[in-house]
């Protein structure tokens, strides 16, 4: 089936995405309209704001991606759309964008996971071949995977509380950086001392592949407010060493939990997805571990990290090579976890609600 063409869209969180995908992995397309500005000034995506945004958007990016892709609906085999997981008017924004293109083409309709996307990503940007561990490290999620198969995921751990990319965003915003936070975070960090200022890594004393963030995230805050209380202010010397100090932190950790994950079930590939991945320390820190245990290290183009419709597109044409077909009943999930045998995780990102 190397000769399918999918379309795929994506509207799980603030970004409205499309995709042309074929089955012999080549991008034809990708369209990512951000919303950043729209929710810049709440600290935040607003939900509301955020399905609206996704409703006047959808069918351009749509029109975008076809019109790069030099083709039209009718070139088309399938239409791949998130269902899930996600905030869930974006996510029923998508769905019913898909549903109408769909009855409207006589395409078949195939409903992905969000996660899936992102988990199968390597495959689309390298061929590997399962089984494989994935570490999705973002703004709304944070879990490992060991992938099996298009729709066979084991979790092996995951953050019971906020996510790291969350968990930058939020020390951002304590420390009066720009959003998004994970830039404005190690961009401070480059020229701090990360030795200067104790934080802990939580969760480093039980065993076990799950992480916790959100104590993390108040230590530092207690942090930020003696420094402040002690010199009357925070200087920049301060905030970039308390930066340094949070990276390290959540660097240790992720790859402390990765030698974990990595020596409950040893696989040839350790990779990576998430916004979270683009973070040099956090990058070369996992890099090692993957080295020190004889695994290759992938982390795919930050374009295809984030949130995107090829992956979306790619992972429909994975489901649909099984045979996996979708009617006008999909409905839009807020909550879908890949490893259905698991217990939920707790809590709920401010990119979505963890699965």
């Amino acid at each position: 089936m190397d000769d399918l063409i999918f379309l795929g869209i994506e509207s799980s969180c603030d970004d409205t995405a499309a995709a042309v995908v074929t089955g012999d992995r080549r991008i034809l397309s990708s369209v990512v309209s951000s919303q950043t500005t729209l929710h810049a000034d709440f600290g935040g995506v607003v939900p509301e704001i955020a399905a609206r945004a996704h409703a006047e958007r959808l069918d351009l990016a749509v029109e975008q991606a076809l019109d790069q892709a030099g083709l039209a609906l009718t070139d088309l085999s399938g239409i791949a759309v998130t269902a899930g997981p996600g905030l869930i008017g974006g996510v029923m924004s998508g769905v019913m964008c898909a549903k109408g293109l769909a009855a409207g083409s006589g395409l078949p309709l195939v409903g992905v996971n969000h996660l899936a996307g992102h988990a199968l990503t390597p495959r689309l940007t390298d061929g590997i071949d399962f089984p494989y561990l994935m570490l999705l490290v973002s703004g709304g999620h944070c879990q490992f995977l060991r992938v099996d198969g298009p729709d066979n995921f084991t979790r092996m751990g995951g953050t019971i509380d906020d996510a790291p990319g969350e968990a930058f965003d939020k020390i951002a915003r304590l420390l009066a950086l720009p959003q998004p936070g994970g830039p404005a975070v190690q961009a401070e960090a480059a020229s701090g001392d990360a030795k200067r200022i104790s934080l802990p890594r939580p969760l480093l004393d039980r065993p076990g592949c799950d992480m916790s963030f959100s104590g993390l995230k108040t230590a530092a805050l207690r942090q930020r407010d003696a420094l402040i209380a002690e010199h009357g202010g925070l200087r920049q010397g301060d905030r970039r060493d308390l930066c340094a100090a949070f990276q390290t932190a959540v660097s240790d950790v992720l790859a402390e939990k990765s030698r974990r994950a990595l020596a409950e079930s040893p696989v040839p590939v350790l990779a990576v997805a998430g916004g979270v991945a683009a973070n040099t320390q956090i990058r070369a820190a996992l890099e090692q571990v993957a080295a020190d245990a004889g695994a290759r290290f992938l982390a795919p183009p930050l374009a295809l990290c984030t949130d995107n419709g090829a992956m979306i597109a790619w992972a429909g044409i994975e489901r649909f090579r099984q045979g996996h077909r979708d009617d006008m009943t999909l409905a839009a999930r807020p909550r879908w976890p890949l490893d259905r045998k698991a217990q939920p995780m707790l809590g709920s990102g401010k990119k979505g609600a963890k699965a």
